[in-house]
Parts: structure tokens; C-alpha cells; sequence
């Protein structure tokens, strides 16, 4: 395959920019079946541009979930910043081993078969919200009522061991929206309420959670679930047009109260998760944002930048929707052992 960059414009543009051309030449090679990550790297290496003293030769590659992207992004923005010469990229993973990878960046626990060749990194919490359209007559009656327990599983699940007295009757028109494919938010959202995925009701939606956030919007009864992350515009702190966050019962006493009403801008809600540790309140599952190396990984790179997200990481947590990590899930012992990995 060809590359024509032109050197002086490349080494002139700010690190994101030089990033989103390499994404643009990986995403070429991804094409051919064939191809694997070190030799996409090995080709990005040859026709990197000379930089006057020697040719950049550090590259990272990441994949992982789809909604944690701009987060790492705006992650890798900072570090070259200060580390200009590493080329961090994101690149939707394909048909490739995830193990290819220099890190992986998920939002649901792996199997424990898994977890033994990685080394985990906790670096944020997000919390999985239940939505609905707008205009639909289902969010102007329950953004007032609120959703309860019951009610939840009522709406999403399967349940043939429901008790059908206690199903409640929905007076306005919905349809409800899911993932179609196993996938991280669905995960910690179905396993919170006891079930499995394949438990979902609703239509599903192939693609990522932004398809099915979009899937919402288009349809005027729709209603779902989604990460906090996708709920809210970053700039105007509001749900997205379109989208009404539909309050539950928080503290599980079968009712909403006042105090359960508070997701009017994304800084109240993280506020108000963060100020609860996660076992005193019902209804809102909490996933968790790792980064993973496997354990047999020799890039040094990949290990300095996952030591600089671990000590300053947290700095955009709340602008981009996330939870800080539970105390217990973040210590310096990580660093210690990511840098002891990379001095060997």
C-alpha cells in the first residue's frame, strides 16, 4: 500500500491531528484479513516522517469500546503534549486478536481465564441510566413518576418466574430499544437486575451504544438504557436533544421522592452518584472503565502512558461523565508494578 504525507505539514500538526491521519492509514491496512498489528506498526514506522534527528519509532495502538474513546483521546491529547514523539492511536478493533494490542480499553469484567494474562488498570466508573425519547408520551409520565424496580424489569426482561400480579399497566405508547451484540454496557446493566443479556426484551440494534442511542432519538416512543457518558452534551452539561434521563427509585422504597429528581445537568448527577458509595443505592447500575496490558507485553510506551493515566487521568472524569474509581480499585500499587514491568 501506498503512503503520501506530505513531512514538513505532518511534524507541523498538533499531536491529535497527527493522530487522526495514522488512524486514517490503519484503518486502510485493517482491510486485508491478513495483516496483523505488528506489521501495521512496522509499516507506520517506515513511512513515518523524518523528524531531523531520527525517525519516530514509538508507536501505541488501543482498542477497545466505542463510548470510552474520547476520554482516551483527550488522555493521549495531554500526554503528547508533553511527549510529542509517541504516537498513541485508537483504532476500532476488527477481525484482529485482541492481544495485538498494546491496550485495551473495557467497560465490562472479563472471564477470569482472561484476566490471568492482564494487567488491569481501574481508571473510572460509569453509571447506566434508563432513557427515553423526548417527545414520547412514556417521558413526560415517567420523568415525573419515576421508574421503580419492578417496573424496570417489567420494561427490559424476560421473566418467566415473574409474579404477573404485580405487573403494572403502561397507559402511554413504548418500544424498547437494546444492544444486539454482547457488549459492555448491556453486560453490567442485565447482570445489576439478575439477568443475562439474551434476556433483554425490545428491538436490538447492531452496532455500538451510539446506534442505539440514535435508535432512540428516531423513535418517538423509544426507550432504553444507556452510560451516562452518551446522555449528556460535554459542552452544555444537558441530556442531548431529544433525549429525557427517566429518575428511579433510589433508595428502593417503591416511590420517587424529590431528592431522587436530579438529573437536570451531568455535573449534579455525578456529583450526586459520587457522594454514595455504590452499595447505598438501588436501580443505577455501575460499571467500571479499565485499561489492560497483556502481562506479556514489552512495549515500554504502552506501560509510561498507562502510569501517566493512572496519576492524571482523573483530571476529566466528571466533564466526560465518569465516576471516580472506588479507593480500593486505584493504588499506587499499580504504578509500582507497571513501572517495575517496565524497567525489566
Amino acid at each position: 500500500m501506498h503512503i503520501s504525507i506530505n513531512t514538513i505539514e505532518f511534524i507541523n500538526m498538533k499531536p491529535l491531528f497527527r493522530t487522526t491521519i495514522l488512524v486514517s492509514l490503519l484503518a486502510g491496512f485493517t482491510g486485508h484479513a491478513q495483516t496483523s498489528i505488528p506489521a501495521l506498526k512496522e509499516d507506520l514506522i517506515q513511512h513515518a516522517p523524518e523528524t531531523g534527528q531520527k525517525k519516530q519509532e514509538k508507536i501505541v495502538i488501543i482498542t477497545g469500546n466505542r463510548f470510552s474513546y474520547p476520554l482516551v483521546q483527550k488522555w493521549i491529547d495531554d500526554y503528547n503534549s508533553i511527549k510529542p514523539s509517541v504516537q498513541i492511536i485508537i483504532e476500532s478493533r476488527g477481525a484482529s486478536d485482541p492481544s495485538q494490542y498494546d491496550i485495551l480499553s473495557e467497560v465490562y469484567e472479563q472471564d477470569e481465564e482472561v484476566k490471568k494474562s492482564r494487567q488491569y488498570v481501574y481508571v473510572a466508573r460509569y453509571a447506566i441510566l434508563p432513557v427515553a425519547n423526548s417527545k414520547s408520551a412514556f417521558a413526560k409520565t415517567y420523568a415525573e413518576k419515576g421508574l421503580s424496580q419492578g417496573l424496570i424489569n417489567q420494561l427490559f426482561f424476560h421473566d418467566i418466574y415473574a409474579d404477573k400480579e404485580n405487573v403494572q399497566e403502561i397507559k402511554v405508547p413504548f418500544t424498547v430499544y437494546t444492544r444486539l451484540q454482547k457488549a459492555g454496557a448491556p453486560i453490567v446493566f442485565t447482570k445489576y437486575f439478575g439477568y443475562e443479556q439474551k434476556d433483554i426484551k425490545g428491538k436490538a440494534i447492531a452496532g455500538s451504544d451510539e446506534h442505539l442511542l440514535k435508535a432512540i432519538v428516531r423513535d418517538s416512543t423509544g426507550v432504553s438504557y444507556l452510560p451516562l457518558p452518551l446522555i449528556y452534551d460535554r459542552t452544555t452539561k444537558k441530556p442531548i436533544s431529544g433525549l429525557t434521563v427517566l429518575p428511579v427509585d433510589l433508595n428502593g422504597n417503591g416511590r420517587l421522592n424529590d431528592d431522587e429528581k436530579f438529573y437536570a445537568d451531568l455535573t449534579g448527577v455525578v456529583q450526586h452518584l459520587e457522594g454514595k458509595e455504590a452499595k447505598d443505592f438501588k436501580n443505577i447500575p455501575i460499571g467500571y472503565l479499565h485499561l489492560s496490558i497483556d502481562k506479556g507485553n514489552t512495549n515500554p510506551e504502552a506501560i509510561e502512558f498507562l502510569n501517566w493515566v493512572i496519576q492524571n487521568g482523573h483530571t476529566y472524569l466528571e466533564e466526560f461523565g465518569y465516576l471516580k474509581p472506588e479507593p480500593g480499585r486505584f493504588t499506587a500499587e499499580k504504578i509500582e508494578q507497571l513501572s517495575s514491568k517496565r524497567a525489566k
